[in-house]
């Protein structure tokens, strides 16, 4: 909310000795951040001149410019080249004299120009920074200024209030009545104990009329059971004049808050939504039905709203109609922009001002569902006071006579369906233990009265009743922050609290961080994506229309229609990192992410997640509801994934050490394998065929329950060209969760033993076909117990090993807990274990 500090001041009186920044400053004390804070942009000599004449003088440029005699006040005239010609003799303007610095840092002059020397400029309301318009410079008399009153010479900055200051302020979404003058001076007033002026105050609202414009407030499908319009005021004005101009005071009002001035009419109705807060809209009345009907919309209904934008209508929307005969006509989307049919134009002498209350609920949904923001939606969204419409109908009426003439109708439309707030009981004890200050039940009411709440004290007891603009307050706790926030956090004593003992980090949060450090040093950056996704990512990793991995959950809402998925996998969103940093100019990039990924019933094996139930807000669900919602969230598994992707020093870089070389399958295969290490959990590996990897450079890792760990390989080609990746790119993903699972491998159910090792090695001939890792757990479980590693040392293929046959060569390590094992010992577990192979795998021993 953008405002001018002179207009705050005639509501409530502001401490003379604090600037702009104090004021500022203070203000976000009681949760009015500052956004901005916007002074003077124009310095030095800006004077109202009279032109005493204007001589036109054509140039050789083909350009007609006026050499102007000007009375600044100076005694002398002043010599000013002009080249508008929107004025003449007689006209009071607005001079910059030589010396002043208009927005923009341009410094003023005397300059020769078109053969004469320039001791000033004559200004444009662009050049002044009052407007867009630099078509002709400002006649002081068009502005609604009494020339009469002007002197030359006059200081033209306060003159046209350019020395003033405004303050731009964030207002928070509970905080609707933020949203105009009168909810910030109540701000103010009650931050510096000070009188408030009540602009509401000074009104005489219209009363209900017999004759007063037919309304009909008519609700089929009213949100969560709150109707969508429970108050509605209409008051017409008659016979003012169309070409009336809007009075230079309120258009630079406007102007400072940020808003375009456009016409007596329009320029009223939004002087009086920023100084009340309620939005208004003005129709023609000459084009209006017979009656307006509030209601919903239908299905197939389209409106072409304000903005020239057709739209098509949902059933959730509320629509300002009206009727004819039988007729029904859609004028306006209720609360958010009004219809294009019955805009007030250049011709309109009458209108009708529609003040209504509209449901926040509804409004905010319709605003988004159309994209379409408007200052009227933002304040009906947060909260308007619902008795506030008659009122300012009323103020916008009594404004547009003033200015434009013509007659307000005695028969005005009154509807209100609004409830009283609920009064609250609270005590001052309460509050002071909640805060932490000690608060009188007097001290308690007195600033709750300040915020407007009507007070009744008995004992420590407080009955309040809350504005009928505070829509926010509805509990207890409510009413403890605001006196806590208007008597001043300063008041609040900081007090650090004690930390509990014996906590620290869980066993997952710590292995988290232990696979995390393996990847940092390993050379990985971590990375965090958006978990949003599309239809077209699975095509282009070269996922199966079959595979679980494309039951996506689809958002209802997405942050952006191209991506409306929740991702499966985490490398559905990280490649998009190593491709963005690659076209960056890197030249090899190392990324991995930890995270959550969202997984349906298919691809989990659970139930599908569906649509949770819904609750008015205020209400607390049961266990069984409670347990509804969280049976409709999907699971959410954590993973880990990385990627390397680049040129030929991603495996291992170049140096003294060597030429480097690019990184390869078996890299990222060793990552899992150490990540698996660092917890301590058994795990397999064995050839897999899975999207978006290589089909014959995959590993799939098994856990020793038998759940599938994750993969690493090579990505496919076709997977690097789709995406852009440099080819034979490697990564990895792994459901870490699973790996949390496993029972840690390196308890002991005894003592480690002291005895010595006895190592035995065997080397045995399978066929191609048969994985080493298979061999070596059927090695494993032959030897027994008392085997402590087994280490693969070396792999042969060639004529001593035969045709379709390799040689495998294991190293078996033995240990006792007990003793120390004899040669003969350990040669019997290991011709165990290779009886195993044979009998398993044909394996023969090599001689």
């Amino acid at each position: 909310m953008r405002f001018p500090l002179t207009w705050l001041a005639e509501l409530t009186d502001l401490p003379a000795d604090r600037t702009g920044e104090d004021i500022a400053a203070d203000l976000a004390g009681i949760g009015l951040e500052e956004e901005g804070l916007f002074g003077p942009e124009v310095t030095g000599p800006v004077v109202a001149g009279r032109v005493l004449s204007a001589e036109p003088e054509k140039h050789s440029n083909g350009k007609t410019v006026n050499w102007c005699q000007v009375d600044t006040g100076d005694g002398e005239p002043r010599g000013i080249v002009c080249g508008a010609h929107n004025f003449s003799a007689g006209d009071m303007v607005v001079v910059a004299l030589p010396g002043a610095v208009l927005p923009g840092g341009f410094a003023i002059s005397a300059r020769k120009t078109y053969g004469h020397v320039s001791d000033g400029m004559i200004c444009s309301a662009k050049e002044l920074g009052l407007g867009e318009d630099h078509s002709g410079i400002i006649v002081l008399a068009e502005l609604g200024l009494d020339a009469d009153d002007l002197q030359p010479g006059q200081d033209a900055i306060a003159l046209l209030g350019l020395d003033q200051v405004a303050l731009d302020v964030n207002v928070t979404p509970d905080r609707g009545y933020q949203l105009s003058l009168r909810g910030l001076a109540r701000e103010a007033a009650a931050l510096y104990r000070r009188p408030f002026t009540d602009p509401v105050a000074r009104l005489a609202p219209p009363a209900a009329g017999e004759n007063g414009f037919p309304v009909v407030l008519r609700d089929e499908a009213p949100i969560h059971g709150a109707a969508g319009c429970d108050a509605f005021a209409a008051l017409e004005v008659t016979g003012f004049d169309p070409a009336a101009r809007t009075p230079y005071w309120m258009r630079r009002r406007l102007q400072q808050a940020g808003m375009r001035p456009i016409s007596l009419a329009v320029d009223v109705t939004n002087y009086v939504m920023l100084e009340l807060g309620q939005p208004l809209h003005a129709y023609d009345r000459a084009l209006l039905g017979e009656r307006i009907v509030v209601r919903r919309a239908r299905q197939g209904e389209t409106l072409v709203t304000l903005d020239d934008v057709p739209r098509r209508l949902h059933p959730e929307d509320l629509l300002i109609t009206d009727e004819t005969d039988g007729t029904s006509r859609i004028i306006g989307l209720a609360g958010v922009m009004g219809g294009a049919e019955l805009e007030v134009g250049d011709s309109t002498s009458s209108v009708l001002i529609e003040a209504a209350h509209f449901d926040p609920i509804s409004i905010a949904r319709t605003a988004r569902r159309h994209k379409l923001s408007t200052e009227a939606s933002r304040r009906f969204e947060r909260g308007v006071d619902p008795l506030l419409g008659a009122a300012a109908a009323q103020r916008c009426a009594e404004l547009l006579t003033e200015y434009g003439g013509g007659t307000i109708e005695p028969a005005a439309t009154v509807i209100s369906r609004v409830q009283a707030p609920a009064p609250l009981r609270i005590s001052a004890a309460a509050a002071s233990r909640y805060i932490g200050v000690d608060y009188e039940p007097e001290r308690a009411a007195e600033l709750l009265e300040r915020i407007g709440a009507g007070v009744s004290a008995e004992g420590d007891s407080l009955t309040v009743t809350p504005p009928s603009w505070r829509p926010d307050l509805n509990a207890e706790v409510d009413l403890y922050e605001e006196i806590a926030r208007i008597g001043g956090y300063a008041e609040i004593p900081s007090v650090i609290p004690a930390a509990p003992g014996g906590r620290g980090l869980t066993d997952e949060q710590r292995a988290r961080r232990r696979v995390a450090n393996l990847l940092a040093a390993d050379g990985y950056t971590e990375v965090l994506t958006y978990p949003f996704t599309s239809a077209a990512r699975f095509e282009e990793l070269g996922i199966g229309e079959d595979d679980p991995r494309r039951a996506a959950l689809r958002l209802a809402n997405p942050m952006s229609e191209d991506q409306p998925l929740l991702r499966t996998e985490l490398l559905l969103t990280l490649v998009d990192a190593a491709v963005r940093n690659l076209g960056r100019g890197f030249k090899e990039v190392r990324l991995f992410e930890a995270g959550l990924v969202a997984c349906t019933g298919s691809a989990t094996g659970g139930a599908a997640p569906g649509r949770g139930p819904s609750f008015p807000p205020g209400y607390h669900p049961s266990d069984e509801e409670l347990a509804a919602i969280l049976g409709s969230v999907p699971a959410q598994p954590y993973h880990v994934a990385g990627i390397i992707a680049g040129g030929p020093g991603t495996g291992e870089r170049a140096g003294v050490w060597g030429r480097g070389r690019p990184a390869e399958a078996g890299d990222v295969i060793d990552t899992v394998r150490r990540i698996a290490g660092i917890q301590a959990a058994g795990v397999r590996t064995r050839a897999a065929q899975r999207a978006p990897f290589h089909p014959g450079r995959t590993a799939e890792f098994v856990l020793a329950d038998g759940s599938v760990l994750g993969h690493a390989g090579e990505l496919h080609p076709k997977v690097c060209q789709r995406l852009g990746l440099p080819a034979r790119s490697v990564a990895f993903e792994i459901e870490f969760d699973a790996l949390l699972r496993q029972p840690d491998e390196r308890s002991w159910p005894g003592v480690l033993s002291t005895y010595p090792v006895s190592r035995q090695d065997a080397a045995l001939i399978v066929d191609d076909a048969v994985p080493a890792e298979d061999l070596a757990e059927t090695l494993r479980e032959g030897a027994g117990a008392l085997l402590e590693d087994l280490e693969l040392f070396d792999v042969y293929t060639g004529d001593q090993a035969g045709e379709g046959r390799k040689s495998l060569a294991f190293r078996f390590t033995f240990r006792a807990p007990d003793r120390t094992l004899t040669a003969d010992e350990a040669s019997a577990l290991r011709q165990a274990a290779v009886e195993l192979a044979a009998e398993r795998h044909s394996a023969q021993l090599r001689g």
